[in-house]
């Protein structure tokens, strides 16, 4: 039998948004990365995804795992009498360990003590916001401009700004895996600590066994030392008796 290609449907549950791909079968669509312009979705703010497709329950879905702001964007934000402040740090949220890269320009030319604020600022507040939610609400956020409009508004206090934006956001590390790892660990030290109680119930039995043992062979000793102790003490009784009768 010759296979033949055939498009499968993949739900991108991000955008609301399904995709056709060719493939043999649905399996071979497992772990294939899709690129997506969402430019005409967002109106002009160029910005690409990478998804990877996965496969489950007969169905393929595409998650998240990483978005940029195409570089032409941001030159057409950049002006002479203006600064700008960008950084590079990884942060982890719920279920992931996410690279997170903000770029944010300035209405007018700062000092460094002024880029510094901004740049320690971003970095708190986005540790603040990511560690309660999961990787794929960080990217909806990114991309319905939720969280750049928090984040200007937190930063304004500091200085005015031109641009705030998070240029790649990249799912660095699944959680997923460690937990799996954490929970066959802990099924393991379950079973060792079963093993070493029951070794020591053990001992303590043995223990108590041969405290009986010795405790019995004290009284037995004892019994036979009293014994001992009366017979001589009977003979003596009879000799004084025959004494006494010759003396009479």
């Amino acid at each position: 039998m010759v296979l033949k290609n055939k498009f499968f449907e993949v739900d991108v549950p991000l955008t609301n948004t399904k995709v056709d791909l060719l493939a043999y079968n649905l399996e071979s669509l497992n772990n294939r990365t899709i690129k997506l312009d969402l430019t005409r979705q967002l109106r002009g703010k160029s910005i690409e995804v990478v998804f990877k497709v996965q496969t489950e329950n007969g169905k393929a879905f595409a998650e998240p795992t990483k978005l940029t702001l195409l570089p032409f964007f941001i030159r057409r934000m950049l002006r002479k009498s203006i600064s700008y402040v960008e950084d590079s740090y990884s942060i982890e949220c719920e279920d992931a360990a996410l690279r997170v890269k903000p770029f944010l320009i300035t209405r007018k030319k700062v000092s460094r003590k002024v880029r510094k604020a901004l740049r320690e600022e971003t970095q708190r507040w986005l540790e603040d916001y990511i560690k309660d939610k999961d990787y794929r609400a960080v990217f909806s956020d990114i991309i319905g401009n939720r969280l750049q409009k928090q984040l200007s508004l937190k930063l304004k206090k500091i200085y005015p700004l031109a641009l705030c934006e998070i240029r790649i956001l990249k799912v660095e590390k699944l959680k997923e895996q460690e937990k799996i790892k954490v929970t066959t660990e802990k099924v393991g030290t379950k079973q060792e600590t079963q093993e070493k109680v029951k070794e020591e119930k053990t001992k303590e039995e043995k223990k108590e066994e041969e405290k009986e043992v010795s405790e019995k062979s004290e009284e037995e000793n004892k019994e036979t030392e009293e014994k001992l102790e009366e017979k001589p003490m009977k003979k003596r009784s009879k000799k004084a008796k025959k004494e006494e009768e010759k003396k009479e």
